[in-house]
């Protein structure tokens, strides 16, 4: 009984060792680079940062970007659970060297997914002026880019280099570590309605073009020194005549002198003209007609059923479909008689009736 007593405490002895060394064994596992353990910070100055990571000694993070040094210090306290990428196990020290990188980057980019699905604005500071637009960086250090388009600023580029801005997030791309920011996404209604009372309907304005597209010229007003909205010239109102191509006969930078012909609250714009600058030559030409006047011209275009006649001196008519007579045809070139019904200023528009030398059964 003695003996089978002894062997037991033995046993029992044993197995406890086992567990314990098996536990010491899983605590001081050995490192290898790549590697992502989770520690606990236990140093976080300018000069050093370390972190537990419950083994034998602490890990010294190593990180040479001063940016994303001072995001560290920003952002993290002594006492934090963070995730480490081991880049050395054992340095010549005899302490494991480590990188909290990957840990800053996640946590930052999971704040600004956050912060673009809440459409929050960000403060940013802008580092560098480029052709297209701004570099900015956020106070976590992420670098990122505005685009002139989407600017409000009335001062040179090269002034605004330090200033501080809101914007808000307009593309996020982990991935390609692609950042676009907005400042006009962070202008509220109150704020556009305030910059929208200093102006006036019908009041010619200076504008600076800031980008231009197919359909339009996106501008700014400037109001002070340091103040502006944001104004769109639709390339319908450029000109009373044909619309001209927009990127070639503009460009970024350029002055224009327009007038302010409405209030967009929803895009938060101040919509503009060049073209009402002037009166509608189309008026002046109407003079040389009036109503029931026969005149010749000759068939431009047979659309859909209407004619479009060319009437002399840039102006053009319009025989509608329903006027024109059974059994009828018309071709562009051919010259024929019409007769003035109506002349629509507003519409821009001069409808005319062929005058028949017999008149067609069912003519109306």
């Amino acid at each position: 009984m003695a003996i089978s007593k002894t062997t037991n405490n033995s046993s029992s002895q044993a197995s406890t060792m086992a567990e314990l060394l098996k536990k010491a064994e899983a605590k001081f596992t050995s490192l290898h680079k790549g590697d992502n353990i989770e520690g606990k910070i236990t140093k976080l100055t300018p000069h050093e940062i370390l972190v537990d990571l419950g083994g034998k000694s602490e890990a010294i993070v190593l990180e040479k970007d001063n940016r994303l040094l001072r995001s560290l210090l920003a952002t993290l306290h002594v006492g934090d659970t963070v995730t480490v990428s081991v880049l050395n196990p054992e340095s010549d020290l005899g302490y494991p060297v480590v990188s909290l990188r990957k840990f800053i980057s996640d946590g930052v980019w999971g704040k600004l997914e956050k912060l673009q699905k809440d459409g929050s604005k960000i403060s940013v500071t802008i580092t560098e002026a480029t052709r297209g637009g701004f570099m900015v960086e956020t106070t976590d250090g992420v670098s990122g880019f505005l685009p002139n388009s989407h600017t409000s600023f009335v001062q040179n580029a090269q002034e605004l280099i330090g200033v501080k801005v809101d914007v808000v997030l307009l593309e996020l791309n982990q991935a390609q570590h692609k950042i676009i920011f907005s400042q006009k996404g962070a202008t509220s209604n109150e704020d556009f309605s305030k910059l929208a009372k200093q102006l006036k309907m019908n009041q010619k304005v200076d504008t600076t073009i800031t980008n231009i597209t197919s359909f339009a010229l996106f501008t700014v007003i400037k109001l002070t020194d340091d103040q502006g909205v944001d104004g769109i010239i639709h390339s319908s109102e450029l000109t009373w005549e044909q619309t001209p191509n927009l990127e070639q006969n503009y460009k970024s930078g350029q002055l224009l002198e327009a007038i302010v012909i409405g209030f967009d609250t929803e895009a938060k714009r101040v919509n503009l003209s060049l073209k009402r600058l002037t009166e509608d030559p189309f008026i002046e030409k109407t003079k040389l007609f009036s109503i029931d006047q026969k005149v010749t011209g000759t068939v431009l275009e047979v659309n859909d059923g209407n004619i479009k006649i060319d009437l002399g001196n840039g102006m053009q008519g319009l025989i509608p479909k329903d006027k024109v007579p059974a059994g009828v045809s018309y071709e562009a070139g051919k010259q024929i008689s019409v007769t003035i019904s109506e002349i629509d200023t507003r519409k821009r528009k001069i409808v005319v009736s062929p005058v028949l030398l017999r008149k067609t059964i069912g003519y109306r």
